[in-house]
C-alpha cells in the first residue's frame, strides 16, 4: 500500500483538491485498496474547515467531491507517509525544514519522500509547481485544477508498474 501526503499552505485549495482527485483516479483505475492518501498544510490558519469555496465549485464542475477538513502537517506524518508531495518550492522548503526537524529529535530517519506534485505533470512541460490560486481569479482555480489532475495522472502511471 502507497501512503501519499498532498501538502500545500493552508490545506483548503491545492492539496484538498489533490487528495479528491487522486481517490477518484484511483477508483477508476480500480486500484484505490493500494492508497491512503490524506492532505494537509504547512500552517494551522484553517484546521478543520472545508476547501476554499471557489475550489469546491471548480471541483464539482469536474465531477470531484472536496470535503476533506483542513490540518497541519504533524511530525508523525514524517513517519506515517511513503510519500509526501509539496504543490510549490515554498512548501518544499518548509517540508524539508519540518522533516530535518523530525529526523533530528528520532532515533532513525523518516522513511517519507519529498517530492513536488508538479515534478508528475505530463502535459505541462515546463511547469515547476501548482500555482496557488487563492488570490486569483476562477480561472486561477480551473488552472490549478487542471495541473492537479494531470499530476495525479502522472503520479499514478510512475507508482503503477508496482501496484499488483
Amino acid at each position: 500500500m502507497y501512503k501519499i501526503l498532498f501538502v500545500c499552505l493552508g490545506n483548503i485549495c491545492r492539496s484538498p483538491a489533490a487528495d479528491g482527485v487522486m481517490r477518484k483516479l484511483t477508483e477508476q483505475c480500480g486500484v484505490s485498496e493500494c492508497f491512503e492518501i490524506d492532505s494537509a498544510g504547512i500552517g494551522s490558519w484553517h484546521t478543520g474547515q472545508l476547501p476554499d469555496r471557489r475550489m469546491r465549485q471548480c471541483g464539482a464542475l469536474h465531477g470531484y467531491v472536496f470535503d476533506h477538513r483542513a490540518r497541519q502537517v504533524k511530525s508523525l506524518d514524517f513517519e506515517c507517509f511513503d510519500y509526501i508531495l509539496g504543490m510549490d518550492e515554498d512548501n518544499m522548503f518548509d517540508l524539508r525544514q519540518l522533516k530535518s526537524q523530525y529526523d533530528a529529535g528520532n532515533a532513525h530517519a523518516s522513511k517519507a519522500k519529498l517530492l513536488c506534485l508538479a515534478d508528475f505533470l505530463r502535459r505541462h512541460p515546463g511547469q515547476k509547481s501548482i500555482p496557488d490560486p487563492y488570490y486569483g481569479s476562477q480561472s486561477d482555480f480551473e488552472f490549478a485544477l487542471q495541473l492537479i489532475e494531470d499530476a495525479c495522472e502522472g503520479l499514478i502511471d510512475t507508482l503503477s508498474p508496482e501496484l499488483p
